[in-house]
């Protein structure tokens, strides 16, 4: 019974303690996105293209309000979408001769 409380405590003080900012996230996911603009993925893959745009915006909503967890997870969909959306635009682009 004490090991059950200890480690329900424990879980407590740890959900309790606030998360360190995902600078490396939200690098990444600006680099993701700045990658996508680059080869015109608005264009070619408007709609992967709005989700990560969509995530990001959401994403420096919860780093602002220091919601770190919440943050890093759209941010990480921000690259998922970003990276989709270059690469079906880089396809696109190759399918039809414009480099």
């Amino acid at each position: 019974m004490k090991i059950r409380a200890f480690a329900l405590l424990l879980l407590l003080v740890m959900a309790g303690c606030s998360t360190s900012p995902p600078i490396i996230e939200y690098t990444i996911a600006r680099t993701a996105l700045d990658s996508a603009k680059q080869v015109s993925a608005a264009r070619y893959a408007p709609g992967y293209w709005h989700k990560a745009e969509q995530f990001y915006r959401q994403g420096e909503g919860f780093y602002r309000d220091e919601k770190f967890e919440k943050a890093a997870e759209s941010f990480a969909k921000t690259r998922f979408f970003a990276e989709k959306a270059e690469n079906i635009a880089r396809l696109e682009r190759l399918r039809t001769g414009e480099f």
